[in-house]
């Protein structure tokens, strides 16, 4: 009988311990390596990056596309896209990474969404947006999944986070994880999305790019034989035609008119190469394509900001701050990274 009171009072911790880390008021760290969270080191990066890039800020953005690589490889690729944003609340588009669906059990075909109250931020804690409930309460609940693990684990949503904050302090987020889909399954839950959001924008008096902005959160191309993918080799020249390839599918599908023909063959595209967006980026893009067409009946249109890679960029000649990397370079492991924006034409 007492070892029986034992097992049951262990099981009773164990239960409490696992309910109060799935149910806790604020999201914690998932990468305190690659990014940054201290506001002295942040305010740091982006000292460095006034002065050294020179890109203009850009007006009448809707939604783009950033990186979640480390900061000391990509910051120069995420700044031109965040010194743009003016948007009050941002939808933002994750992902699940491999190391993620394993954990949990691989779902497809479905929405990730989550419960926190808040989000860890550099400078304070991010609310969320009231539109995050408000999809809950009008999606179709096979379309999605209320998952805390998952975006306890995922860092695709939170590497956005500090770069967001740095440039608007009460900025309000909705992540969103999207899962492995079909383009068909991706149309149809992009189309009752859409429909939902846009009901919230209207009831809300939100205007878009003003009020509300939308993200996708991808890195591109993963090459190295830890990834399985060597189609070109492993030396200079093979660098040159993975990191073209890159550029060429940005450039075919992200840039100028982005309609949904064009979106369809992105996702096609993308299944033959080893990008972690393939699935975040083409439903972003459906659901902001559909939003914008309901409201003005016009078209997305696309531009490439900047686009590098690890091996390329090397590391930020940043010295004393807590940031570091969290994977090498070389020519035989890097990763391509883009950040592009959209706009109403």
């Amino acid at each position: 009988m007492r070892h029986l009171i034992i097992i049951l009072i262990i099981l009773t911790l164990l239960f409490n311990s696992l309910n109060f880390l799935f149910s806790q008021s604020v999201r914690p760290i998932r990468d305190d390596v690659g990014y940054c969270w201290c506001e002295n080191h942040l305010s740091k990066l982006m000292n460095y990056l006034k002065m050294t890039e020179s890109q203009p800020v850009l007006d009448n953005m809707i939604a783009g596309i950033s990186p979640h690589d480390d900061y000391l490889y990509a910051a120069r690729v995420y700044y031109p896209l965040f010194r743009s944003l003016k948007g009050k609340e941002v939808v933002i588009f994750g992902l699940t990474h491999g190391t993620v669906r394993r954990e949990i059990g691989d779902p497809q075909n479905i929405l990730l969404l989550e419960e926190f109250n808040r989000w860890t931020g550099p400078l304070r804690e991010v609310n969320i947006s009231p539109l995050r409930e408000y999809i809950k309460q009008h999606l179709d609940t096979s379309m999605f999944k209320v998952n805390n693990k998952a975006h306890l684990l995922e860092h695709s949503i939170e590497g956005l986070i500090p770069f967001l904050q740095y440039f608007n302090l009460d900025v309000k987020i909705t992540p969103i994880m999207v899962t492995a889909m079909p383009y068909e399954r991706m149309e149809a839950v992009s189309e009752n999305l859409s429909a939902i959001i846009l009901e919230y924008i209207r009831e809300q008096k939100l205007e878009i790019g003003k009020d509300i902005i939308f993200l996708m959160s991808s890195d591109a191309n993963h090459y190295g034989t830890d990834f399985n993918n060597i189609p070109f080799g492993e030396d200079s020249t093979a660098h040159a035609k993975a990191t073209l390839q890159d550029q060429r599918i940005a450039n075919d599908y992200l840039s100028g008119t982005v309609e949904s023909v064009k979106i369809q063959k992105l996702a096609n595209e993308l299944k033959s190469v080893v990008w972690c967006g393939k699935f975040s980026i083409p439903f972003g893009l459906l659901t902001t394509e559909k939003i914008i067409k309901a409201v003005s009946g016009k078209e997305l249109t696309g531009k490439i900001l900047r686009y590098s890679d690890t091996f390329t960029e090397g590391v930020l000649p940043l010295k004393g701050t807590q940031m570091g990397t969290t994977a090498p370079f070389s020519l035989k492991h890097w990763c391509g990274f883009l950040s592009a924006v959209f706009y109403i034409k």
